[in-house]
This record gives C-alpha cells, structure tokens and sequence, in this order.
C-alpha cells in the first residue's frame, strides 16, 4: 500500500515501517508467526513485499486499502482449506484481514508448516 515518496523495501521492517500505523501490529503479528513456524525460511523483499522463502517461495505478507493480506502461494492448499478459512476474506491463494481482527495464528501456522512439506517434497523430487 505504499504511497508515492517512500523508496522501495529493502527489508521486511522497512516494508512495515511503511505502511499506514493501523496495519503494522498485524504486520508484525504475521511477521512473527512465519519466522517462528519457518525458522529456516529466509526472509527477503520479493514484488515489493516481504516474502519467506524455504527451498523455494514459502509464503508472503502485505498491504492493501482495506487488509492485510498473507500469501499462501498455493490456490490449491487454500481450496483444500475451504472449511476451515469459512469465516475468512480470502481472493485466490490470499487470505486478508483487517488492521482490527484477530488472526487464526493456528491455521497460519498449519498453511506455513503444509507450505514447508510441499517445498519439501518438490525438493525431493527434483533430486531424482
């Protein structure tokens, strides 16, 4: 969501540092969850937006108008999902919050560790 007159990202703290006040306490939160989940993922600015990375894209965070989003970066892991994201905004593989709401931390870190078996198993498969 950033505006004109910032310089792009570098960081994930720049990126968040950004964003409108309302936002970067969620930021943070989702911030926290993937380093936490993924403590092998790397963390770096892709698209303009922080992304984690392990073996490949892992997931990703940012900012609209109106949400925060996550990033799943798999449609097919958020339609396996339909039930369980039932109460949450969701647009492809991205799930959106507002600055106010609580977040699922649980099914976060279920999509975050699903994410990490699949960066896994393509890995593997690759090797043969």
């Amino acid at each position: 969501m950033r505006g004109s007159g910032f310089p792009t990202p570098r960081t994930a703290q720049e990126y968040i540092a950004q964003q409108p006040p309302e936002f970067r306490a969620t930021l943070e939160q989702l911030r926290s969850i993937i380093l936490a989940t993924a403590p092998r993922a790397t963390e770096s600015i892709s698209y303009q937006l922080p992304c984690y990375k392990y073996l490949y894209m892992l997931v990703g965070i940012g900012t609209n108008k109106k949400y925060c989003s996550f990033y799943t970066m798999n449609p097919g892991l958020v339609k396996s999902l339909k039930e369980e994201l039932k109460d949450i905004k969701v647009s492809g593989s991205t799930l959106h919050f507002t600055p106010d709401e609580l977040l699922p931390v649980e099914l976060i870190k279920k999509i975050i560790l699903t994410r990490i078996a699949q960066n896994e198993l393509l890995a593997q498969s690759r090797k043969k």
